[in-house]
């Protein structure tokens, strides 16, 4: 199963691949919003882990290209941020997100928040 990571540090990016591997997940990487929105309409990942701040296109661009486009609107998307205000975070949702996870996270949080949006997909395509 697919999961786009879209991260412009590149540790980060390192990190939840390995985490998605461990998982049995086929992680995908981008480093920024624009080449995430490509990867997501070319490769239909099941998942997307997005960051909120970074270059070229940030996250809250990329979410509502993404919501916007019939082809990626019905992706999950966890805004992986670093953002933990009470309005940054329902400014994340407002966007588009389903979730968020606030860095720095621990693992098994990621790891429930990941179950928690693929089961959601699931039950929603049967």
């Amino acid at each position: 199963m697919k999961i786009l990571v879209i991260d412009d540090n590149a540790n980060m990016r390192t990190l939840l691949r390995l985490v998605l591997e461990r998982s049995y997940y086929v992680p995908l990487l981008a480093r920024h919003g624009k080449e995430g929105l490509d990867k997501a309409i070319t490769d239909k990942p099941k998942l997307i882990l997005m960051d909120i701040r970074m270059p070229v296109m940030d996250g809250w661009e990329a979410v509502k290209a993404l919501r916007a486009n019939p082809d990626t609107k019905n992706i999950p998307i966890l805004a992986t941020t670093a953002l933990f205000l009470p309005h940054e975070l329902k400014a994340c949702l407002d966007a588009g997100c389903n979730a968020y996870i606030v860095k720095p996270f621990s693992l098994l949080a990621l790891e429930s928040k990941i179950g928690e949006l693929l089961a959601a997909r699931i039950a929603a395509e049967v």
